[in-house]
C-alpha cells in the first residue's frame, strides 16, 4: 500500500461485519493456551503494549485500558456514593478491581472469574494493569460461575460490575447479558445498589446489541442510563449500561463531583473527573433514539450476540 510501512508479520483480524475487518499487528506472543472455556493469547503490540486476547478478540491492552476501566468502575461507584462491598464479575486482568480499591469506603472487593488459566496468565504478564491489586487485604479472587455466586450470597452487594468478555456463540459470557441474569444481579444488590455492565459497540452499524441490552436492563431496574468510552483497542466506541435501585445523578455538577472524588478516592485518575462524568451522562440523540424505538430484549431463550471471533494470521 502506498505510503505505508508495516512492521508486523503476525496479525489478529477482527471481523466487525461480513465485509469489514480490523487488523492488530502483534510483535510477540508471550503465552497461548486453549482452556476449558476459550482460546487465550497474551501478546505484545508495538502500538498498544501487552494485551489479552480471547477467542481472537482483544480484551485489554496496557496503553489504553484506563479509557475502559475508569468509566466502567467510577461511574457506578460515584452513583452509589459510598460503596462498601463491590462484586466484579469477569475482568481477569484485574484492572477493574484496581480501580475499585481506590475508593476509601470499599471494605471488600470480590472478583469472580470462571477461567483460572486466564487469570493466572494475566497475573504473570499484565502487572502493569493489575498492579498487584489482589495482594490488597480488601481484595479477594474466587473461581466459579457468576450465577452460582450471586444466588449463594444474596442481597449483600453495594455495586456489581460486569467486566465480561463479549457474548459470542458458545462463550462463557453468553448468558450473562440477559434479563434473567440482570434479575439475579438485582436481587443480589443491597438497598441503593448499582449494577453496571459493558454493553457493546455504540456506533452504526454495530449498535443494535447495545440498545437491546439497555432496553433489557430497563425491564429489571427502575433507574437506567447508558454511556460509552472510546478505547482504540476495541476499534469502535464501547458502551456501558447502568441500572440502579435509587435515582441516578444524570446531570452532575463537575465541581461537586471533583470534591467528592477528592474526599473519597486515593490514587490517580487519568480519565474520570466531574467534566468527564457530565459527558458520560449525555449520550447522543441517535443512541437514545435507538434504545427508545426498539422492542427486542435479551433473554436466555434469545440472548444478545456481538460480532464473531477473530482470526490469527
Amino acid at each position: 500500500m502506498a505510503g505505508s510501512k508495516l512492521s508486523s508479520d503476525y496479525w489478529i483480524t477482527e471481523y466487525m461485519t461480513e465485509d469489514d475487518v480490523h487488523l492488530h499487528g502483534v510483535e510477540q506472543i508471550l503465552d497461548f493456551k486453549r482452556t476449558e472455556y476459550q482460546e487465550m493469547s497474551i501478546v505484545r503490540s508495538r502500538t498498544f503494549g501487552t494485551g489479552l486476547v480471547l477467542d481472537g478478540k482483544w480484551q485489554v491492552s496496557e496503553r489504553d485500558e484506563f479509557l475502559y476501566h475508569e468509566p466502567l468502575v467510577h461511574t457506578a461507584l460515584y452513583q452509589h456514593g459510598a460503596p462498601r462491598r463491590v462484586l466484579v464479575l469477569g475482568g481477569a486482568d484485574g484492572g477493574a478491581v484496581r480501580e475499585v480499591l481506590k475508593w476509601r469506603s470499599v471494605e471488600k472487593a470480590v472478583q469472580v472469574e470462571i477461567d483460572r488459566v486466564v487469570y493466572d496468565a494475566c497475573q504473570e504478564h499484565l502487572a502493569a494493569i493489575h498492579q498487584g491489586c489482589f495482594q490488597n487485604p480488601r481484595a479477594e479472587i474466587r473461581f466459579g460461575d457468576a450465577f452460582e455466586v450471586l444466588e449463594k450470597e444474596g442481597g449483600s452487594w453495594d455495586v456489581i460490575i460486569c467486566d465480561l468478555s463479549d457474548p459470542l456463540e458458545d462463550s462463557p459470557a453468553m448468558n450473562l447479558f440477559t434479563r434473567e441474569f440482570f434479575t439475579t444481579c438485582r436481587e443480589a444488590l443491597a438497598p441503593g445498589g448499582v449494577f453496571v455492565i459493558q454493553a457493546g459497540p455504540v456506533t452504526p452499524p454495530f449498535d443494535d446489541g447495545h440498545a437491546r441490552i439497555v432496553r433489557t436492563l430497563g425491564t429489571v431496574f427502575e433507574h437506567v442510563t447508558h454511556f460509552f468510552s472510546c478505547t482504540p483497542t476495541y476499534v469502535v466506541p464501547l458502551g456501558f449500561a447502568l441500572g440502579s435501585l435509587k435515582p441516578l445523578d444524570t446531570d452532575p455538577e463537575p465541581a461537586k463531583v471533583d470534591a467528592l472524588l477528592a474526599e473519597n478516592v486515593d490514587g490517580p485518575l487519568k480519565f474520570f473527573d466531574g467534566i468527564a462524568l457530565r459527558g458520560l451522562m449525555s449520550p447522543p440523540k441517535y443512541l437514545r433514539d435507538k434504545v427508545a424505538q426498539g422492542d427486542s430484549l435479551s433473554t436466555l431463550h434469545d440472548p444478545a450476540r456481538y460480532t464473531g471471533t477473530g482470526v490469527k494470521s
